[in-house]
């Protein structure tokens, strides 16, 4: 009988033990469930990852590896599903398109919609574009990707359009004319929908298109391996995930040496062979690759001025994400959202620039901003911090001023040639590390280096940005934070499968629509690509960078009204 009582109070004992462990385990789960500021440093499994990724896009997805990926918060994944749905491609019906049935550009062309209208600056000029086959039939489903501009050479201006696809081989291009004069308008065709669905397919199967290797070394012992945001197979890996962000990275595991022993990152290359040869005939330079639509009327209008109007404000826009943006004028870029200085001197630029910490993030394309600065500011003076050229990080000192201008690459994926490991630093974590203030200045661009990646990817990258910018704005409410979008670029067929202009405007959708509502300032690099009579280049000519550093500065010493 005591027996029997002593094992009933055991019993009991050890059930309650349990049902605290259990207690305690739930509310732990629930604890974090929400927690927006830890997220990224849980993880799920692949079969997860498929449930989770299939729900985001309302389609069946393929998880991106077979590593397991962050898990998101409830307000996170309702985001990214909407970031997702935002930017879905319309797609032809049928499933393969022969080529003599994709988008031509030659039989296609386009029409201004009343060209013998009366215009005046101010009014909405409205294009249509009508597509054709290379048979000359018209097409009837939509999801080319064009871009187009209305510009007068001899002023030198210009300004992008705003392309509406109406699904059915038909587009609706609408500009504001802003200035008064002959206005022509441009057309182009960048993509036929039938190469956006081979990109599409590329972006999903083939993220390992762009590699990645690393060098380990000890003593007079190196091997380099392959690394990328995830890697096939059962090989053994380096796990490189950053433990404040939860950014994956993995490197193939050396033979002899540590995982401790990386010493840099660098571009291995680009993979070829990776269209069918039905498929690379969407992809022809002289053919169907950024190649202009022609009017089959009037292309052009003209403008009269706007009578009893203040000229100096007759251009302006109430609305921030009015557009166009701006547009050039005496190749000159006028903000319609913004004032802008146009800083011709060396000394307005060290004017404004007194007594304040410059940080610039991000790729070779904000770097152009350092090499500007540094080169048109006689008394800023690059401190040789015996970083390779071209990847940094580079410094520049005005020490008569008090001004501290720097540049660092963001962290991996990055094609850059060398970084030593020690200097491959997340934007997040660097933003976490800067005090802020009235005197400390942000520019931010991170754009290019994801276009082979699924998208999901990138917006894990924003996600993290985007949360240390808004601590840092929330302890130094006064510290500028200024975001320079991404731009377009000359494509080919090769360059057109790993940074296409399609892939930088899908990606500077997503980071405009993730950045919205925060105290930030944009830099239109895209627009004022798109708008200017140059050649499309990566990185763009030195009158194209003079602009943006105007309207960049411009926000960091506004001009008072």
């Amino acid at each position: 009988m005591w027996r029997d009582s002593f094992r009933l109070q055991l019993f009991c004992l050890l059930m309650a033990v349990l049902a605290l462990v259990v207690l305690v385990h739930n509310f732990f789960q629930l604890e974090h469930l929400d927690d927006d500021t830890i997220s990224g440093s849980n993880w799920m499994t692949e079969d997860s990852v498929q449930h989770s990724l299939s729900q985001t896009a309302k389609t069946t997805r393929k998880p991106y590896c077979g590593y397991s990926q962050q898990t998101l918060s409830k307000r996170e994944q309702v985001e990214q599903e909407s970031l997702l749905a935002a930017i879905q491609w319309p797609k032809p019906p049928d499933g393969k398109v022969a080529f003599a049935q994709s988008t031509d550009p030659t039989h296609s062309d386009f029409v201004i919609v009343k060209p013998s209208r009366f215009f005046k600056v101010g009014d909405q000029l409205e294009v249509l574009v009508r597509m054709r086959d290379f048979q000359g039939n018209p097409k009837q489903y939509g999801g080319d990707y064009l871009q187009a501009r209305i510009h007068s050479p001899g002023l030198k201006a210009g300004a992008a359009g705003r392309i509406v696809d109406c699904h059915n081989g038909l587009y609706k291009v609408f500009f504001t004319l802003l200035w008064p004069g002959e206005v022509k308008v441009s057309v182009s065709l960048v993509h036929p929908s039938e190469a956006i669905q081979v990109l599409l397919r590329l972006r999903e199967e083939r993220p390992d298109r762009v590699y990645f290797k690393s060098s380990f070394k000890s003593g007079r012992y190196s091997e380099t391996t392959e690394c990328n945001v995830c890697l096939p197979g059962g090989l053994p890996v380096c796990n490189f995930t950053d433990l404040y962000t939860g950014e994956p990275w993995f490197c193939y595991k050396p033979r002899k040496l540590s995982c401790a022993s990386r010493i840099s990152h660098a571009k291995g290359g680009y993979l070829k062979g990776l269209l069918t040869q039905e498929e690379s005939l969407f992809f022809q330079s002289d053919v169907n690759i950024k190649r202009p639509i022609l009017s089959s009327g009037p292309d052009s209008v003209i403008v009269k001025p706007k009578a009893f109007t203040d000229s100096s404000s007759m251009d302006r826009a109430e609305d921030p994400t009015a557009s166009p943006s701006g547009y050039y004028y005496e190749d000159q870029w006028r903000s319609r959202t913004h004032w802008i200085h146009n800083f011709n001197k060396s000394d307005d630029i060290t004017e404004c620039l007194q007594g304040k910490v410059i940080h610039l993030f991000g790729d070779s394309t904000i770097r152009q901003w350092f090499e500007y600065l540094t080169a048109f500011v006689p008394d800023l003076v690059e401190f040789n911090l015996g970083s390779p050229k071209n990847v940094g990080p580079f410094m520049s000192v005005d020490l008569r001023h008090n001004i501290l201008l720097k540049f660092r690459c963001h962290g991996p994926p990055i094609r850059f040639s060398t970084v030593f490991s020690s200097e491959l630093r997340y934007v997040a974590n660097e933003l976490n590390n800067i005090v802020g203030g009235r005197n400390t200045v942000v520019a931010i661009t991170i754009w290019s280096h994801f276009s082979t990646f699924p998208v999901e990817v990138y917006i894990r990258r924003l996600r993290n940005i985007r949360r240390a910018v808004v601590q840092l704005l929330d302890r130094s409410p006064k510290t500028a934070v200024v975001i320079r979008t991404a731009n377009v670029q000359e494509l080919g067929p090769e360059v057109s499968l790993f940074n296409s202009d399609w892939y930088s405007f899908q990606l500077d959708s997503v980071m405009r629509k993730m950045f919205s509502g925060i105290a930030v300032h944009f830099v239109d690099a895209w627009e004022m690509s798109v708008a200017h009579y140059l050649p499309h280049n990566l990185h763009p000519n030195e009158i194209i960078v003079k602009n943006q550093i105007d309207a960049f500065l411009s926000y960091v010493c506004p001009l008072q009204s």
